[in-house]
């Protein structure tokens, strides 16, 4: 299991932040944020999760509870105790689970467009691993990779986001192409079959969404008409009755926005975490 582990730039303040990359993503696109971070005295860790990025990615029964663990495992390895944790899409399903799962180590939880506001299987129908994995084998077109991503944001710029079309094409092309595609494939079986939204109401820690307003990113966009689609990905709803459900949370909402607000708002986003994270102090 890869991770970054950086210190704060100058003085600490003894605080230490997880951040939680989603499903198309890695632990380097939070490098803004990582920066931003250590600059105002906080540790930062940031795991790349088994499946993803430079970690292994292995054939196994993939589960939030088994990422969480790990998440854990690798605190533990680093000798941390509380930690503020941010999850971004995927990573925000997995945040739910860490805080859900190890309340005692959460002292903050925030959710940055996370997956899972809703429960997919409500309106999109199952698919067999294999024909998942069939599917994400044939996507090697760059444009194709580069429409795919363009999906997640509302302005397209080429300077922030074309590296990220480079990296997936590159994966296309390696020898453990296989291997990296059975993990999307299993990792997506468990984002479909583990919905974190029936736990809102269970979470215990301080908590902040953040929302972007134009994003409409949901799982199984290919399996349903465009009727149903348009009842998907709704996220100013979803985010606000999210917020009615996990007791006390924060929300902010951020107009023409998409799914990462990080990297298409970052001075936003990191001002609202930082003001977050300072007020719950």
């Amino acid at each position: 299991m890869a991770y970054m582990d950086v210190p704060p730039a100058q003085t600490g303040n003894a605080r230490t932040i997880v951040l939680l990359h989603g499903k198309n993503f890695y632990g380097s696109y939070w490098e803004d944020t990582i920066k931003h971070l250590t600059a105002a005295g906080y540790r930062v860790i940031v795991p790349d999760q088994i499946g993803f990025g430079k970690s292994g990615k292995p054939d196994v029964d993939y589960s939030f509870d088994l990422l969480a663990a790990n998440t854990l495992k690798l605190l533990n390895h680093l000798g941390v105790a509380g930690v503020a944790v941010v999850g971004h899409s995927m990573g925000g399903m997995l945040a739910v689970r860490f805080a859900r799962n190890y309340p005692e180590r959460t002292t903050h939880l925030v959710l940055e467009n996370p997956l899972g506001l809703e429960d997919y299987r409500f309106k999109v129908p199952a698919q067999a691993t294999e024909k998942i994995y069939q599917n994400e084998l044939s996507q090697t077109d760059p444009a194709k990779i580069r429409d795919f991503l363009r999906r997640y944001v509302v302005e397209w710029k080429p300077e922030v986001y074309e590296r990220f079309v480079e990296v997936r094409t590159r994966i296309t092309l390696s020898g453990e192409y296989e291997r990296w595609v059975l993990a999307s494939a299993l990792t997506y079986q468990m984002i479909y079959r583990e919905p974190v939204r029936h736990e809102f109401g269970l979470i215990r820690v301080p908590a902040l969404l953040v929302i972007g307003q134009e994003d409409r990113t949901t799982l199984g966009r290919g399996l349903v008409s465009e009727d149903v689609l348009k009842t998907l990905g709704q996220y100013p709803r979803l985010g606000r009755e999210a917020a009615k459900d996990i007791p006390g949370a924060s929300l902010i909402e951020l107009t023409r926005v998409g799914h990462i607000p990080h990297l298409e708002v970052p001075d936003k986003f990191h001002n609202a975490l930082l003001e977050f994270l300072n007020r719950k102090n």
